[in-house]
């Protein structure tokens, strides 16, 4: 039905179909306008357990015309099965469910496609591996390059491509389902370390011990830019949401933004002093969070660049940091065996996360955002209560350090990468 007063423009918008998103909470609406089938999405992200649904739902309307009389009932409905997602308070408990000897040499890295149902593996034997999580079966050992396998991704959420990066120079991009390299990207002159796609899956980035980062086309295969301005090497990398910026974090001290379209240099992020270990923008694009050597995590204005604050709790080098989904929250994680939550708005510290008995090297949210989940030089991995900071779990039986640890998407499944050649999940 049209709705009154809003003009024929409205008229031509015709909803397919409503889907949910919970993490981070919001929903998709695929319509058809002009004949071409469109997607458009609202971020739920202040959504509460105890928030008015029906009174939000009415406040959306005003600013959305695919919201219809006729559907209104429809999308308040879905939104209160969001709150309900948001309101379960039981907490997961995993146990080990399979140990993978997955290398005849050390790992360097794991990630899972977006479902989780598949993670891949790099390694130091030059190789990287696809697994199947259900059965811990190898289904592809993808090979061809001459050095480490270092950095690895799958092209979330469509998972059907794997991006290596190699110490031989070259980044190699393969197909899930055949194994086939589709191809190598040459132009480096030193090691790549860190790599992403972005969201859109068409263009891949590298970054590299020769202090520049690549945007690399991936239906072409050809270099599209070269990401030039630091001085030493880039070691993290990172695509916003909307996939037109992404920011570059190196030794050199600062992290850059740059333009993804036209490969321009934005913003040099200035202000640590000491080298960059993580660096990540929150889910709707207006923030940066960035983590150093100099013991600190900086907070940024992803829109004009600017300091907004200097969170300064750990004793020891910051060694990873990230937002939860909403980009709400961040988690620190530090050489001196402690992480922290604080707020994003507020910049106060939530949460002290401590037990670890040595360097905590990785740190992630849960998709929901009620748990965290660290890697250490201890053997063990933790999971923690996010609002609290009271450890619910420690994963056990790693025989040296874990260097890696992920969630699945449903948050249900969870994958350690460990420097004793075992990869361990936990469902």
């Amino acid at each position: 039905g049209r709705t009154r007063g809003a003009g024929p423009a409205v008229a031509a918008m015709a909803l397919r179909r409503l889907l949910l998103r919970y993490f981070p909470p919001g929903i998709i609406f695929e319509y058809i306008e002009g004949g071409e089938s469109k997607t458009r999405s609202i971020d739920l992200l202040d959504l509460r357990p105890d928030t008015d649904v029906t009174v939000l739902v009415e406040e959306i309307q005003k600013r959305e015309p695919l919201i219809t009389a006729s559907c209104l009932e429809h999308v308040i409905h879905l939104v209160q099965r969001l709150q309900e997602k948001l309101g379960e308070k039981q907490i997961h408990k995993f146990s080990l469910f399979k140990v993978l000897r997955t290398h005849i040499l050390p790992l360097t890295n794991v990630a899972f496609n977006k479902s989780g149902s598949r993670f891949i593996t790099g390694s130091y034997d030059r190789t990287c591996k696809l697994w199947d999580t259900a059965s811990g079966e190898e289904l592809r050992s993808l090979e061809g390059h001459r050095n480490v396998v270092y950095a690895i991704a799958f092209n979330n959420p469509y998972g059907d491509k794997i991006a290596t990066g190699s110490f031989d120079k070259t980044c190699k991009l393969w197909s899930t389902e055949t194994g086939k390299c589709f191809y190598t990207f040459r132009g480096h002159s030193a090691e790549i370390v860190c790599l992403s796609f972005n969201p859109q899956s068409t263009l891949l980035a590298t970054g590299s011990m020769d202090s520049t980062a690549k945007l690399w086309d991936v239906e072409k295969g050809e270099e599209v830019a070269t990401l030039n301005g630091h001085t030493a090497e880039i070691i993290a990398l990172s695509f916003n949401t909307t996939g037109d910026r992404i920011i570059t974090g190196s030794f050199d001290h600062t992290v850059a933004v740059w333009d993804v379209g036209t490969g321009r240099l934005l913003h040099t992020l200035i202000g640590h002093r000491g080298e960059i270990s993580s660096a990540q923008f929150n889910w709707d694009c207006s923030l940066i969070v960035t983590g150093s050597m100099d013991k600190t995590c900086m907070l940024w204005d992803a829109v004009t660049g600017t300091h907004i604050a200097t969170l300064a709790a750990h004793s020891k080098e910051v060694l990873d940091v990230c937002f939860d989904y909403a980009g709400q929250r961040i988690a620190t994680a530090s050489a001196d065996g402690s992480a922290r939550v604080y707020n994003a708005g507020t910049k106060q510290c939530i949460a002290k996360l401590e037990g670890h008995e040595d360097e905590i090297s990785k740190v992630c949210f849960n998709p929901k955002g009620n748990c965290i989940l660290t890697a250490s030089s201890d053997k063990t991995a933790r999971l923690w209560d996010a609002a609290t900071g009271h450890c619910l779990q420690i994963l056990e039986g790693h025989s040296d350090e874990i260097f890696s640890c992920a969630f699945n998407y449903k948050g249900d499944t969870i994958i350690t990468g460990s420097k004793d050649n075992s990869c361990r999940i936990w469902h």
